[in-house]
């Protein structure tokens, strides 16, 4: 153990050696990563910086009065539009004219052409090639000319991508049916087609050292925490990681309670949900490559609200929302509720009930907590079964797997059919609130045990540890149960009150402009007076 510290720590310092060393300036005052002057030199450089792949294409040309100037592009097939590459570079440098009867030559030429010439919507300037290699990496494209110590990063990005449709994970009846796509740009664009407010915000950040996966976080300026936005940015930019593939890397190295069975940071796949939680004064991380956008803080609450629910009558939407509280509570507690009723408080149980359940259960060869236990297993299997096989297969598996292995198990006497009954009712439930899954499965097990030991009492003891777990969580300095307090969020919690009555934001997440509208009743428009006709038609 002490010798492998010490080999640790001897890499370590050979490591920071290695780079301070090539970071060092050359004898000449430049440094390895500088920008020369000589074309081929800085071409051959990015050949290997870039590793000399197959998809890395470099095309030296000349342009200007008789072909005067050298130049040459480089970047990376597959990731920038050829179209744009032709249109916005090659075609406007190849038809240039110098106004001048002497052309601009070194860095001149290069300005002239960014300020003048380029066509790209997008042009900034370099100064080493390592910044050149990480913008072909990004899809952009490298610009080098002969007797130039810069460079130029032209936007070219073009790579293919998904289309934006309905998400699979969060369907509506009623409101909008588009979801975020794999594309950082196209899942930014459709946040702003919803706030059109030029306080939004969005800050642009680079993460994980191989995949340099590019991350934004979208809030409100004036709404949101300053303290969260700086938390967020902080827990973020102090990621030394590899790679970043998709935002549930973030979400584990970011959130307060790692070990918690609750997750302390949300996700969507709606921009109208997103938008929702940053009009209320959260922080959004938008990651390249997935169609999942996190949010933080976030709240117990959330996992019970859907976008429908603003989209629909109050009433309706606090019935369904009300219902999805029950069903959590179903899906946790009801094992738990039949071992403890059929092995300790029997008495509680009418008598012909009872007589049901003893006659269903005669002749099953294990206990009640273990029967359970199997048939838990047996539903989480076909469950993942069902997601991990292709649709068509996954489907028939689950439904088929259902009926015949439950049929089978009651007829050959390993289960009673009440637990089958059970089970079914926890499975089912415990779709209506798909945020909070992971953490029922794993407390409905720890209840069942509870309730294996000491019936009602177990049950009742890890209620209360439940409880005060929530109350003690936080979700970057907010409370997690907030929210159920006697304060103005109840009415956006166990039930939706109607929206022209929730005039302020959530006041733990929000602060500046936490004002939502004016007035509290709604705008009603007066009556238009109407013309009264005499008895024979005619006008009074």
């Amino acid at each position: 153990m002490i010798f492998g510290f010490i080999t640790r720590k001897i890499q370590y310092l050979s490591n920071y050696r290695r780079l301070q060393r090539d970071s060092a300036p050359e004898a000449g005052g430049e440094r390895a990563d500088d920008i020369r002057e000589e074309l081929n030199e800085n071409v051959n450089s990015l050949k290997i910086m870039l590793g000399n792949s197959n998809d890395l294409k470099l095309h030296p040309f000349r342009f200007g009065p008789g072909g005067s100037f050298a130049g040459a592009l480089v970047f990376i097939d597959g990731l920038v539009d050829n179209s744009a590459l032709t249109d916005a570079l090659l075609r406007p440098m190849m038809n240039w004219k110098p106004q001048d009867s002497r052309p601009p030559a070194g860095g001149e030429l290069m300005d002239t052409l960014r300020q003048e010439v380029l066509c790209a919507g997008d042009v900034r300037a370099a100064s080493s090639l390592s910044e050149l290699a990480a913008g072909c990496l990004a899809g952009d494209t490298a610009l080098l000319l002969e007797g130039c110590a810069s460079g130029l990063l032209i936007s070219t990005k073009g790579w293919d991508k998904r289309s934006v449709t309905e998400p699979q994970s969060e369907t509506v009846v009623r409101g909008p049916r588009e979801g975020f796509t794999e594309n950082l740009r196209t899942n930014t664009a459709l946040i702003r087609r919803k706030i059109r407010f030029g306080g939004l915000r969005v800050d642009h950040m680079t993460v994980g050292r191989k995949t340099r996966t590019d991350v934004c976080l979208m809030y409100l300026d004036g709404v949101a925490k300053p303290e969260v936005v700086e938390t967020v940015k902080y827990r973020i930019g102090h990621m030394d990681v590899d790679s970043i593939l998709e935002s549930g890397y973030i979400e584990e190295y970011i959130e307060d309670a790692p070990f918690s069975p609750f997750p302390t940071v949300g996700y969507s796949e709606k921009p109208d949900v997103v938008a929702a939680r940053i009009l209320e004064g959260r922080v959004a991380i938008v990651v390249d490559g997935t169609p999942f956008v996190l949010t933080a803080p976030m709240l117990f609450v959330e996992s019970f609200q859907t976008a429908e629910d603003y989209y629909e009558r109050p009433l309706y939407a606090s019935l369904t929302r009300i219902l999805r509280f029950v069903a959590y509570l179903i899906t946790i507690f009801a094992p738990a509720v039949y071992i403890a009723l059929t092995a300790f408080h029997q008495e509680l149980i009418p008598t012909t009930l009872l007589f049901t359940i003893a006659n269903a259960r005669e002749g099953t060869p294990f206990p009640v907590f273990v029967e359970a236990l199997i048939m838990v297993f047996a539903f989480e299997i076909l469950r993942e079964a069902g997601i991990r096989l292709p649709r068509p297969v996954g489907q028939a598996i689950s439904i088929v797997g259902a009926l015949v292995m439950g049929d089978a198990a009651v007829s050959a006497g390993l289960v009673g059919a009440p637990m089958v009954i059970t089970i079914a009712v926890t499975a089912v439930a415990g779709f209506l609130v798909p945020t909070q899954n992971e953490s029922a499965s794993i407390l409905r097990i720890v209840m069942m045990m509870l309730a294996s030991f000491a019936g009602f009492y177990g049950v009742s003891m890890g209620f209360l540890a439940m409880l005060i777990h929530l109350a003690t969580l936080n979700s970057f300095g907010v409370t997690y149960f907030d929210g159920f307090d006697w304060t103005s969020d109840l009415q956006d919690s166990m039930v939706r009150m109607p929206l022209w009555s929730m005039v302020r934001r959530p006041k733990n997440i929000a602060r500046g402009d936490t004002t939502r509208r004016r007035f509290f009743m709604p705008p009603l428009r007066p009556y238009a007076p109407q013309e009264e006709d005499g008895p024979e038609g005619e006008e009074v």
